[in-house]
């Protein structure tokens, strides 16, 4: 009404100017007497006649429907603005106008940070990741005890490391930098610390201090600080696994392989790691059908702890039965269960059933396969029941043809062809026809192999072959057969102790020494029989790439031979070590000695092809295939009574394709002689350096090395090619 009156004043002037004849409803609302004396008129109206209340008289409108809110006092308008995101183009262009720096200004999006009202009561440290991030922390923080695991999953996750190329614009920074803050407060959570706050802020060189073209700053020149105050670090409280009171007996068991106490620091990862240690100790403990359920954690802030559920049905405990095959023709119930680490009646074992998934697979016979465990009969009465293993698979190509061709310097041209029939005879019964053609060696052949033969990785071998060799040390014409039973290591299942025995029967004519390719000396048959036979201990970590622990293996061979209507009777052995020492994570030095002998008669009486012969790739390299030794007339080798090698390597990682290529430095040195007992007199040595490529199956090998000590004849350099390391 005031308002009302006020206009009508300001209306005055106006309307006594405008005529009297005024309809009857502007007469009555505004009558000629007020058009007279308007200011009496306003004074006699019903608002001006209402008193004015005092300040403290006056209620809140809002009483009238039944709520009393006090009018706020002057203070409580006091509103605080969030700091103005600036635009990094604009305060550049600023801060050349007003002589003030670029640095510490918030791009789009970012929240700015300081001010004399801010403190913190622990000195925060700054711990940078990158050149593009710093985090920011109190010190305190950097001693919680995975601080490092943090910040290397910070920076793998980030979306600025992770997102940046040479194109990044102030804009797409400033998105990156607002999801690295949501990560870093998820990953706080995730180590406990749910009462975190993360701010960040971005620093800029000052002008003429850019990587731009005339110093001007540019996206990538921006540092991002990540300010983290963590709060206290929650622990859990109750810990609870509901259904693992079913396990019985094994409770206490089951519960201490559930790592997770009350007390404990929170990380959630652990929550997950822990369940499937769980798990896995229930399917080692003889429950096959374990399910463990969705993890609760209840976050009470309150108490700074949470509460963990964490629902586990075992299932039932359980024994093996029986193996059934899906093809029982092609690899029977009972092969199976024979290369399996498991008996009928032994309690389950789930590492056991994926163990024969593996072997099945290393027989090369099958192509994909499920093994899953099946029920037959239910617990009760607290005993085990009974679960069968049901083996289904598909078969692979059974049947190879293989070719290599090669050059060797001491061997010469050599290919090799050869057909083999993996299942001929089921089960794992291989039939494999092989041949050599070379300039010193021609081979014929067929092998016998059944693998897996009354038990895991156990081998009997039956090999017919017939050859000719034509070396510088001798010529020899051979028909041989050789039977053998052997335990064997394999990549797959490398075991501490291995070992074969055998029967060998050969039939040979042989004579020392060639001149121009041609054979000289008389040639004499040999009729040899042999009991060979072999221990290895190994107790490395690798079967190809070894690199700690040590090896010694063990080779003793009685054998008898006739030729001229004598017999003679003699023992060749050898004893051979080694040794890998770990220096730091990327050098290793791995040693090697091995010593043999031929005791029981003389060297003439030993046909030359079964004598003691040092020098090659596997040998002391620098010299050529069997090269070292005593030698005839002619300067060929003739071969001896014993044998004495050492070998040292370096074996240096480096970092070229991702570390994949190794640079091994090493020196040889090996001696032969007549003498039966091995000595350390005319020794010959080498020394080179090799180039390693690791593979997922082992490191490729290439050895370049030169003798130190050379005899007339020998080569200057040699070069060797193989997988495995050297030794």
């Amino acid at each position: 009404m005031v308002l009302a009156g006020g206009m009508l004043l300001g209306m005055a002037g106006p309307a006594r100017a405008q005529s009297r004849d005024a309809d009857a409803e502007l007469e009555a609302l505004i009558p000629d007497s007020a058009l007279d004396d308007a200011e009496s008129w306003a004074m006699e109206t019903d608002a001006a006649a209402t008193p004015v209340p005092a300040e403290d008289d006056i209620d809140s409108p809002m009483e009238e429907d039944g709520f009393s809110l006090a009018w706020p006092e002057d203070d409580d308008f006091r509103v605080d603005l969030e700091d103005i995101a600036i635009d990094p183009d604009l305060a550049q262009l600023l801060s050349r106008e007003n002589g003030r720096p670029a640095a510490d200004l918030a791009l789009p999006g970012m929240a700015q940070r300081g001010g004399e009202d801010e403190s913190e009561e622990e000195e925060a440290v700054e711990t940078r990741l990158s050149k593009r991030i710093t985090l920011s922390h109190p010190a305190s923080f950097a001693e919680f005890g995975q601080f490092d695991d943090f910040k290397t999953r910070f920076e793998g996750l980030s979306d600025i490391e992770n997102l940046r190329d040479g194109d990044d614009n102030f804009a797409q920074l400033a998105n990156r930098a607002e999801e690295d803050t949501a990560l870093l407060s998820d990953m706080l959570a995730a180590y406990g610390f749910y009462d975190a706050d993360v701010r960040q802020r971005v620093e800029t060189p000052a002008e003429g201090e850019g990587s731009g073209e005339g110093g001007t700053v540019v996206a990538d020149d921006a540092r991002f600080i990540f300010t983290i105050d963590p709060g206290e670090r929650y622990t859990y409280g109750a810990v609870e696994l509901p259904g693992l009171e079913a396990a019985g007996d094994d409770y206490a068991e089951m519960r201490a392989a559930f790592e997770i106490a009350s007390g404990d620091f929170i990380q959630e990862d652990r929550i997950v790691y822990e369940g499937i240690d769980l798990e896995v100790a229930l399917g080692e403990t003889g429950y096959p059908f374990v399910e463990m359920g969705k993890p609760d954690l209840l976050i009470d802030h309150a108490r700074d702890e949470g509460d963990l559920t964490q629902p586990v049905t075992t299932g039932g405990k359980y024994r093996f039965g029986q193996v059934h095959s899906s093809d029982p023709a092609f690899l029977s119930d009972r092969h199976l269960l024979e290369i399996s680490q498991f008996d009928t009646g032994d309690i389950y074992k789930a590492s056991e059933v994926e163990d024969l998934r593996k072997a099945m697979l290393g027989t090369g016979l099958v192509s994909s396969l499920v093994v899953k465990p099946r029920e037959v009969v239910a617990p009760a009465d607290g005993e085990p029941g009974v679960v069968d293993v049901d083996v289904a698979f598909e078969q692979a190509p059974l049947r190879t043809i293989a070719g290599a061709i090669g050059y060797d310097t001491g061997r010469g041209i050599r290919t090799e062809a050869s057909w083999e029939h993996r299942n001929l005879f089921p089960p794992e019964g291989m039939l494999q026809l092989h041949a050599i053609a070379g300039t010193q060696e021609q081979l014929v052949g067929a092998t016998f192999r059944r693998n897996n033969w009354h038990g895991r990785d156990r081998v009997l071998t039956l090999d017919v072959f017939a050859n000719t060799i034509d070396r510088d040390a001798y010529e020899a014409r051979t028909i041989s057969g050789v039977a053998k039973f052997e335990r064997v290591s394999t990549l797959l299942y490398q075991k501490v102790l291995s070992w074969s025995v055998g029967l060998e029967l050969v039939a040979t004519q042989e004579r020392e020494g060639t001149l121009g390719g041609k054979a000289i000396g008389p040639r004499e048959t040999y009729f040899v029989a042999a009991l060979p036979g072999e221990v290895i201990y190994d107790k490395s970590d690798d079967l190809l790439d070894p690199t700690r622990g040590w090896r010694v293996s063990l080779f003793a061979s009685p054998e008898i031979s006739h030729t001229g209507g004598s017999r003679s009777t003699y023992l060749r052995s050898w004893l051979e070590g080694r040794y890998y020492q770990p220096v730091n994570e990327k050098l290793v030095v791995a040693g090697r000695a091995k010593f043999g002998t031929i005791t029981g008669t003389d060297i003439e009486n030993i046909a030359p092809s079964r004598r003691l012969f040092a020098g090659g790739g596997g040998s002391v390299r620098g010299y050529g295939y069997q090269e070292i030794g005593p030698q005839d007339n002619l300067g060929d080798p003739t071969g001896g009574l014993s044998l004495s090698e050492f070998s040292l390597e370096a074996r240096y990682r480096t970092g070229l394709l991702d570390g994949a290529i190794s640079v091994v430095p090493f020196i040889d040195a090996g001696t032969v002689e007549n003498d039966s007992t091995p000595g350390l007199s005319d020794m010959q040595y080498g020394a080179g350096v090799g180039v390693r490529y690791h593979t997922n199956f082992g490191p490729l090998r290439v050895d370049l090395a030169t003798p130190l000590n050379p005899r007339p004849g020998d080569s200057n350099i040699a070069v060797y090619i193989s997988l495995g390391q050297a030794f």
